[in-house]
This record gives structure tokens, sequence and C-alpha cells, in this order.
């Protein structure tokens, strides 16, 4: 997980060199975020689920779709940094929840029923 504080570092200094903190209030960033998300599922908006991985191996569309990913973690990085989540902890908790909640024996090869 020390790429992901190193990230939250490269861009809390971006942020710093370009005195944009002012602008990363919470909402703004979820607001941002949100976007971001938007122009990601726009690339896969009328690709039929079944050719996306296929369609989405070409070079020029894996890179589009890499950019607008890369969005999205930079706007997540930023929201957990302000907000003070430490996403790896985050991550690796909800992981284990899912663990316990979704058994691999009772779940597997199905869509799990539980909210």
């Amino acid at each position: 997980m020390a790429e992901i504080a190193d990230l939250t570092a490269a861009v809390r200094e971006f942020s710093r060199e370009r005195d944009w903190e002012q602008f990363h209030d919470p909402k703004s960033l979820v607001l941002a975020l949100v976007g971001e998300v938007g122009e990601l599922a726009e690339l896969f908006q009328w690709v039929p689920a079944a050719d996306a991985v296929e369609r989405f191996a070409a070079p020029d569309r894996r890179a589009r779709a890499a950019e607008e990913m890369a969005d999205v973690l930079v706007y997540l990085v930023r929201l957990a940094d302000v907000l003070g989540v430490d996403l790896g902890e985050a991550a690796r908790t909800k992981l284990a929840d899912s663990h316990r909640r979704f058994p691999a024996d009772d779940v597997h090869g199905v869509a799990p029923d539980k909210p």
C-alpha cells in the first residue's frame, strides 16, 4: 500500500503547488469524482458487455480508459486525503468484511442476494 501513500503525497503536492487546496473541499471533490466516473462510463456506454474486454484491448481505447480511470483514482485519493481516510486500510477492512459476508462456497458463480 506504499504506492497509495506515495500517490497521495504526489497529488497533495500537486494541489499545494497550484494553490488548489482551497477548491478541494469534500463536496467539490465528490462532484469532480462523479464527473470523471461519468466520462469513464461514457466510453462503455454503447459497447455490448460481452465485447467490452476485447474492444478495450485495442491500444487507443485502452489508453483512453486508462486516462479516465487515472482521473477517477486521483480524485478519490485526494478526497481520502482531505477526509483523513487511509484508503489502503479502508480497502483491506472492506475486503475482510466481504469475505465474511460472501463466503466463496456460498456465492461461487452466482450474484449474491445479500444487501
